[in-house]
Parts: C-alpha cells; sequence; structure tokens
C-alpha cells in the first residue's frame, strides 16, 4: 500500500455547489487574511458569505502549518455560552482538566501556526469577540476568518462587506452574444440543477434578466427562484414576484423601509416561496424551525407531525421542501438528515411565532431528545456503541438546544437535570467530559431539591470529575450523595459506592482502589444485565494492579472485562480493557500479545474519535516493535503517534508513567538505528496521513516500516 506523505491539515465542510463569480472577492479575502489577523466578511443574509468563505479556506489551506479550521456557530444558542467548547470540539484536542476551556484552547494555539473560520457570527457577537480577543493574544501563529452580518468591533478586524452579485442592465437584455452577469449565470446554473434540460435561449434572457433585478442579485434569493422553474416559467415567475413586492411593504414591520433594497429583495423571495408552498409545506417550513444543527425524518415524526401533518407525509413534505431549496438534504453514513440555512430558519421561527405553536413545538423538541437520551442511557453499554456514537454526535446541535430550553424555561428546571443525567453516556463516551460537567454543574444549581434523578445526577457527575481530576468538587459531590442515599433506595446506595472508588482513584490509593472495587464485584452483578459500574470497577481495579507491576493479577481482572463485554458485544468498557492489557502484557515481556491488544483497542478507540486512546495504542506498538528488534517500524509508529499527540496538545495526555515510558522507547529505538535511520523513519511516520497510517498500523503482517505486506490490509473504515 503506499503512503501519502502530503497531508492537508484541518477540517473543512464539503463544498455545495460551484462558487460563480466572486474572483475580485476570493481574491481580496486571500490577501487580507495574508496580512491581517483578523478579517470578517460581512453582509445581509443571503448573499453568499459562507460559500465564498468556504472557498478562501480551501485556498489558504496549504498556507497554515497547523492547518485550518471551521467552527460552525449557526446553531448555538446565545444563551449557551459554549463557544469555547464549540472551538475545541473542532480542534482535535484532547484535555482531561478543571481549567476553562477558553484557557485552554488559548494553550493548545499558543505555539500553533493555524487559521480558524468562525462561520455565522451574528448572533454571538459578544462571545465571539471575547474569545478572539483573547486567543489572538495568546497565539501569534493564529488567525482568524469570521462570517457574519455584523463585524466583531475588535482593533486589529479588517472587513469585507460582500455586496449581491452583478446584476444584467436593462439594455443587455436583447443581447444574447454580451457576457452574462455573474446573477444570470448562477440563475441559469441553478435552474438547470432544477430543472432537467433547462437551457436559457435568447427568448428567455430578457425575462431572467428583470428576475435577477427583481431579486437585486442576491444569491439566495435567485437560488429559491431556480427552484420554482420547475412548476413556473420566468414571464409568470417575475408575475408572481412583482405582486409580492408590491404589497410587502404593507405586511412588514415597520422598520423595513430602512432595510437594504437586498434585503427587502430577500424577504420578498422568501415570503414569495412561502405563499407559493402548500399548506402543508408551509406548516412544516415553520415547525422544522425549532431543529437546530441537522435532523432526521424520525426526529420529525416525533416533533412535528399531528393531525395537520400526518405521519405518513413528513417525508414527501421533507422531499418537496429539498425541491423548493428550503431544505438541504444531508446524506451520510448514518442515514439520510437535512439541514435548514439560518435565513431560511429564522423565517420558519417567526412564522411559528406568529401561529402561537413556538412554546408547544420547542416542548416536543426537548420531549423528543429526552426519550433519545434516556433509550441510549439503557442501550449504551451492548452491541450498537458504534451506532449509538454516531447518532449522538450527528445530535449534538439540538441536544444543546434541549438543554438550553429546558434550563431557560421556568418549571423545566428538574427535567433539565434528567437530561443531563441521561445524557452521561454522551458526556462520557463521546468524548465531552467538560462540556457534560458545565451543563450538570447547571442543572444542579438550577433543581437544588433532594430526589432520585439529583442523586443520578451527581453519581453522572462524579464519573465526569474523576477523568477531569477535579477532587475537590468529586468530594463535595460524594458528601451530598450520601446524603441522598439515606433517603431513597439500593440505586443510590451504589452510587455512593461507585463515587467512593472514583475517589480512591483520585486520591492515588492503589490499595483502597482494589479493595473497594472488590466489594463492588462481590454483589450479584453478573447475574444482572450488564451495567457500567462494574465494568468499571474491573478497569480500575486492573489498572491499580498494572501500574503497581502486579500485571499477572491485573491480566486476571482483564480478562472476566474481555469475557463480560464481549457476550454482550460492548466496545468501549472493553477497549480500555485492552489498553491497560497490552500495557500488562508488555510489562510481562509477552510482546505478540501487547501488539494483539494494542491493536484491538485501537480498532475502537480511533472509530470512536478518541484520541488518547488511539495514542496510547499506537505507543505500544512502538514499544513492542522495539523490543523484538524492529526498531524502523518502531521509528515509524512513533512519528506517527507524535502526529497525533501534537494535534491533541497533551502528549501521553500528561501522565507521567506514559511520558517515561514513551522518551524510553524513543531513546533506545534511536540507539538501535543511529541518527540519520531514526529521523528518516520517525519522519516517514509523521509526514503519513493519519488514517492510511492506522490502517498500517492495524495491519499484523507489517512486520517493518518499508516492508509490504503480502496481502493490502482492509482499509479501515474513517471515523465517520
Amino acid at each position: 500500500m503506499a503512503v501519502t506523505t502530503e497531508r492537508l491539515v484541518g477540517e473543512l465542510p464539503e463544498e455545495t455547489g460551484r462558487l460563480v463569480g466572486r474572483r475580485a472577492e476570493l481574491a481580496q479575502v486571500v490577501r487580507l487574511c495574508g496580512r491581517s489577523r483578523l478579517v470578517t466578511v460581512t453582509g445581509v443574509g443571503g448573499v453568499g458569505k459562507t460559500r465564498l468563505t468556504r472557498r478562501a479556506a480551501g485556498e489558504l489551506q496549504r498556507s497554515f502549518a497547523d492547518g485550518v479550521w471551521w467552527v460552525e456557530l449557526s446553531p448555538l444558542s446565545e444563551a449557551s455560552h459554549v463557544l469555547p467548547y464549540a472551538i475545541a470540539e473542532t480542534l482535535p484536542l484532547a484535555d482531561q482538566s478543571t481549567r476553562p476551556m477558553l484557557e485552554v484552547v488559548a494553550e493548545y494555539l499558543a505555539e500553533r501556526e493555524m487559521l480558524l473560520v468562525l462561520d455565522t457570527c451574528e448572533h454571538l457577537v459578544e462571545d465571539c469577540r471575547t474569545a478572539v480577543a483573547a486567543l489572538l493574544a495568546a497565539a501569534p501563529g493564529l488567525r482568524f476568518l469570521v462570517t457574519g452580518r455584523r463585524t466583531l468591533g475588535l482593533p486589529a478586524e479588517e472587513v469585507l462587506t460582500l455586496d449581491p452579485l452583478p446584476v444584467p442592465a436593462a439594455d443587455d437584455d436583447a443581447d444574447p452574444d454580451g457576457e452574462a452577469a455573474d446573477a444570470l449565470v448562477l440563475l441559469a446554473e441553478r435552474a438547470a440543477e432544477a430543472v432537467p434540460g433547462f437551457t436559457l435561449t435568447a427568448a428567455d434572457r430578457a425575462e431572467a434578466g428583470r428576475l435577477c433585478r427583481r431579486l437585486e442579485g442576491l444569491p439566495l434569493a435567485l437560488e429559491l427562484a431556480a427552484a420554482r422553474l420547475r412548476e413556473l416559467p420566468l414571464a409568470e415567475l417575475n408575475r408572481h414576484l412583482t405582486d409580492r413586492y408590491a404589497t410587502l411593504g404593507n405586511t412588514e414591520n415597520e422598520d423595513f423601509d430602512a432595510d437594504p433594497p437586498w434585503h427587502q429583495a430577500m424577504r420578498t423571495a422568501i415570503g414569495w416561496s412561502h405563499q407559493l408552498c402548500t399548506p402543508a409545506e408551509r406548516l412544516a417550513w415553520a415547525r422544522l424551525s425549532v431543529f437546530a444543527g441537522t435532523f432526521d425524518t424520525a426526529a420529525v415524526r416525533q416533533v412535528c407531525a399531528d393531525e395537520l401533518l400526518p405521519d405518513a407525509e413528513i417525508p414527501g413534505l421533507l422531499g418537496a421542501l429539498v425541491d423548493k431549496s428550503l431544505l438541504a438534504w444531508v446524506p451520510t453514513g448514518a442515514g439520510e438528515r437535512y439541514r435548514m440555512l439560518d435565513t431560511i430558519r429564522e423565517h420558519g421561527a417567526f412564522w411559528l411565532r406568529g401561529l402561537g405553536e413556538e412554546d408547544e413545538l420547542r416542548r416536543r423538541h426537548r420531549d423528543h431528545y429526552l426519550a433519545l437520551a434516556r433509550w441510549g442511557d439503557a442501550a449504551w453499554i451492548g452491541p450498537d456503541q458504534f451506532a449509538w456514537f454516531d447518532r449522538m454526535t450527528a445530535e449534538h446541535d439540538n441536544l444543546r438546544a434541549a438543554l438550553e430550553h429546558s434550563l431557560a424555561e421556568p418549571d423545566e428546571e428538574h427535567t433539565a437535570l434528567e437530561l443531563t443525567a441521561a445524557l452521561w453516556f454522551f458526556w462520557y463516551g463521546c468524548g465531552f467530559l467538560k462540556e457534560g460537567r458545565v451543563y450538570l454543574d447547571r442543572a444542579l444549581a438550577a433543581d437544588t431539591a433532594p430526589s432520585e434523578e439529583r442523586a443520578k445526577a451527581l453519581y453522572v457527575c462524579s464519573q465526569l470529575l474523576l477523568y477531569l481530576g477535579d477532587r475537590a468538587a468529586l468530594e463535595d459531590r460524594a458528601a451530598e450523595c450520601a446524603v441522598l442515599a439515606r433517603q431513597f433506595g439500593e440505586t443510590e446506595r451504589r452510587y455512593v459506592d461507585a463515587i467512593g472508588l472514583r475517589l480512591a482513584a483520585l486520591r492515588d490509593d492503589p490499595a483502597q482502589v482494589v479493595s473497594l472495587a472488590e466489594a463492588q464485584l462481590a454483589t450479584d452483578w453478573r447475574a444482572e444485565p450488564l451495567a457500567y459500574a462494574p465494568l468499571a470497577a474491573l478497569v480500575m481495579a486492573a489498572h491499580a494492579h498494572a501500574t503497581a507491576g502486579r500485571f499477572t493479577e491485573a491480566v486476571a481482572f482483564l480478562e472476566e472485562l474481555s469475557e463480560v463485554c464481549d457476550r454482550d458485544g460492548e466496545r468501549c468498557m472493553r477497549a480500555w480493557g485492552d489498553t491497560i492489557r497490552s500495557q500488562a502484557e508488555l510489562g510481562r515481556g509477552r510482546f505478540d500479545a501487547a501488539r494483539e491488544h494494542a491493536r484491538a483497542a485501537l480498532v475502537v478507540k480511533y472509530r470512536l474519535r478518541e484520541g488518547v486512546g488511539s495514542g496510547m495504542a499506537l505507543d505500544v506498538l512502538a514499544r513492542a516493535a522495539t523490543a523484538t528488534g524492529d526498531t524502523r517500524h518502531a521509528a515509524w509508529l512513533l512519528g506517527l503517534a507524535t502526529q497525533l499527540w501534537d494535534t491533541l496538545g497533551r502528549s501521553q495526555a500528561g501522565v507521567p508513567s506514559l511520558t517515561a515510558a514513551r522518551r524510553a522507547c524513543e531513546r533506545r529505538t534511536r540507539e538501535a538505528l543511529g541518527d540519520d535511520a531514526y529521523e528518516t523513519a520517525y519522519r516517514s511516520g509523521y509526514d503519513t496521513d493519519l488514517h492510511t497510517g492506522v490502517t498500517l498500523a492495524l495491519d499484523p503482517g507489517r512486520t517493518s516500516w518499508c516492508a509490504r505486506p503480502a496481502a493490502p490490509p482492509a482499509p479501515l473504515p474513517p471515523p465517520p
């Protein structure tokens, strides 16, 4: 298998459709980003800020050593204050500490040369202004490219105001040989996509020109109009728009006349599209505005369907709104999803309020995601973890929206508490520890009444505090949970036992860890449905033995863990067991077994985008290769692992024992190879595309970094 040595660093969304025109604006954005650390592309809704910025980001990707990273802000609510978490989520940043997330992001970026794109900032201007100023001060090599209807107002900001596309002059309509204005080109291209076989004839050119002028060259308005050409010829379409435009001033708010003309054109196009929808399509448009980010058909059925929108009609309505360019169809590996553009959503939300349905639909949205969280709570420990991971990460924006609704509405605090606790598997299993803690702290502060749900929230919070290393907070939560356990039942008493085990781990008391874990495992848990707590006890007891050098005892716990996980198809905790087992087998001198378990852990950890576990597995594979004399392969693996650790921000997750083992491996490998050979192999691993490198590392037939396996390894499915 050929190794990819040139890799593009960063993460950008796929481009949707060709960028029409904008050559001068594109060149200007690229030029501004070359001389300024903060560039904002501003303009009215629907003018094409995101599409232009996406193209510019692609052209700039090779100009930044640490890549160009895209942060989508439109799904975030103004009240959530999760902007630093959204940035950290975009970056492959691993942090398990109690520090504020903005501080963590600043430290991560401090030595990096990177461009961050913040898309759709207008509703988060204050948060963006604070974050951008702090990060620019902390990271000299960092630059920002921002889009929004408002500027940030920072001193270093350079602003490009994006105007609508040029429209054809009236006297150009009769000249079929003249160069077409960009607005006309866009209309013709989108019409050809909407209507198979459509071509702009000389006879149509005058009507098309009038349409472009009527819509002031605003790209989104032109795309909405093009979608209607399935049903209406250009002349009739123009007539409908003229009628709508003439009456618009009497139907909008009194501030409307102060808006720019193309803003009025946008409202005209959207209002006209709304008028030409069927009543069911209009109602669906309004109700769909409660979703954040993307959503699937099943969610729409649960949230939006009733006697006015029958369940059976939902798929057809979604298809009709896609055909009208009011929804975007987003195919994913986990199924079809949909997205509504911000400008379209804003108008839908306006109509939903006018219908008097906003509160009811937001409650239904919240209830749907509460039901999903309850389902995942019960199903996570089982055979479908990959599917749950894909589904819940796809629903992250909607989960935030449901949480924010519950925390903001009077008398909904208890529901917020239940929802945050039910999402334990999302916070822990999907890698959102710090955000989970923020929401749990907010929910616990909002609803302080003693309850079983509060006890569970304290238990879940203690789990996150263990991994974040906050011993003081964990002791406080443990004390309160102990008080609640005396008021309730057996489940709450088990919470106290589990929290006690976590406290022993944070106190660095391996003897107590083993003792408490054995006490938990002395129950009848094996006769009950598999649950997280006993699996965690097995992992923690094994880890305590392994760190003390008692490898045989550690393996005994890990063999039981593997047995019960395999019986139920559980992968996540089994992978943590394989990680510890690989290190224990290294300690026992069983290097083939260490490789086997490291690869088993890597398959799961990489699939779940768990960078720390993936890096630990690669380090074990390197140590095993050095121990068996395959030092070139070891150097290559060390380079690949370093690439991963560099993106995460903390090598070996800051664990001293792992750092010491890694440095010893580097030293032995370099001594065996010599400096030149070591650097060549190491650099080859570091420069290999990470996905390709992980696929190669998982191939058991590959015993040397430069030798081809007998048969190409099966490609590893990329993370979703």
